[in-house]
């Protein structure tokens, strides 16, 4: 089968030949349809997160080196499975859930596999979907996707569902005020047609790049700010009358944290799951006396996904924008995902 593996950080991915995995145990192989590009896809290839202060976190350190392939946002149709996985009908056709834990740990057998410290998540530690096929350890991480297109389905396993679960941790606040939300890349998008589906008030929108915040009006956005403004906290806090109350960072840097912290009114709520990296020096006494709710999100659960994708098929959530391109033409993707040329997502077709 064809590959397109990292070979070495921060080079162009190379195309390799290697045998068809055939499954054995509980495994299930899936013929890959359509592959997304993430920016984590970014932080993998560039074998670093920023962690701020000059400090990072060298993926190699924990166990991930090239070669590797990567996404981990994959639909595709089953061809095989081992003598173990039971029923699984082939042709069918699944988004993956691809944040596999080690299955036996506390944090796993709770349903919080997307946070096992032993993860072995497809196209982290296992091979993604930039290949024809894709081998999953378990068919419980099929997620069917009858009536839903393959390239516009894909990003439901990362996009959607890190943007459902950081939504679903502001609970019952969506339906009484906008949410502020901090990005306008594939994770903002997302988060507003989520938003929309779970009959949430709206979104003000934030973001540095006309051409996104043109997307978010585009998808339905109440407002958009200029993130790079002088006055754009001023800005939050009038078109929140006198600060958000509940905020969706899905940068994650240093500035847009800050910039939450400032627009947030008092006992607001900010949820961060992008992870674009930095660091942040508060005053502690800050957080109770305002007080303010700051909380991460990494990701979501399998159970999650599956609710997600009903969710999807009950309202008829519309699709974030999708670029679909030739599985050949990677590396372009990755260079104008870098630089910031994607609007939505770019999705690999084999």
């Amino acid at each position: 089968m064809r590959c397109y593996c990292v070979m070495h950080h921060s080079k162009p991915l190379e195309l390799v030949e290697r045998e068809t995995p055939q499954p054995v145990g509980t495994e299930v192989l899936v013929r890959v349809k359509a592959a997304g590009l993430c920016h984590t896809d970014l932080h993998i290839w560039e074998g670093f997160y920023d962690l701020g202060g000059g400090k990072r976190m060298n993926l190699a350190d924990r166990g991930i080196k090239p070669p590797l392939i990567l996404s981990h946002e994959i639909c595709g149709e089953v061809v095989a499975a081992g003598p173990d996985a039971g029923e699984v009908p082939t042709g069918s056709r699944y988004v993956i859930h691809p944040w596999i834990g080690c299955g036996e740990c506390p944090t796993c057998l709770r349903g919080d596999e997307n946070l096992c410290l032993k993860g072995r998540a497809l196209g982290v530690a296992r091979p993604g979907g930039f290949a024809d096929y894709v081998i999953v350890p378990h068919p419980r991480y099929l997620v069917n996707i009858d009536g839903l297109d393959d390239a516009e389905a894909a990003p439901l396993a990362c996009a959607g569902v890190t943007t459902y679960s950081a939504i679903k941790k502001l609970g019952e606040g969506i339906h009484r005020e906008p949410v502020v939300m901090i990005g306008a890349g594939g994770l903002g998008l997302m988060a507003i047609e989520v938003l929309k589906a779970l009959g949430g008030k709206g979104a003000i929108v934030v973001d540095i790049d006309p051409a996104k915040r043109e997307a978010a009006l585009a998808a339905g956005a109440l407002a958009v700010i200029d993130g790079k403004a002088a006055d754009a906290t001023s800005q939050i806090i009038a078109a929140t009358e006198g600060g958000a109350g509940q905020i969706l960072d899905l940068v994650g840097s240093s500035a847009t944290v800050s910039l939450a912290m400032q627009s947030a009114r008092r006992g607001g709520h900010i949820v961060i799951c992008g992870l674009m990296g930095g660091d942040l020096t508060i005053s502690l006494a800050t957080i109770p006396l305002r007080p303010l709710c700051i909380e991460g999100s990494y990701v979501g659960t399998l159970a999650e996904l599956r609710e997600l994708v009903e969710l999807v098929k009950r309202t008829g959530m519309k699709s974030i924008p999708v670029s679909r391109r030739p599985m050949a033409q990677v590396n372009q993707a990755i260079d104008d995902l870098h630089h910031g040329k994607v609007i939505g997502r770019a999705v690999l077709i084999p």
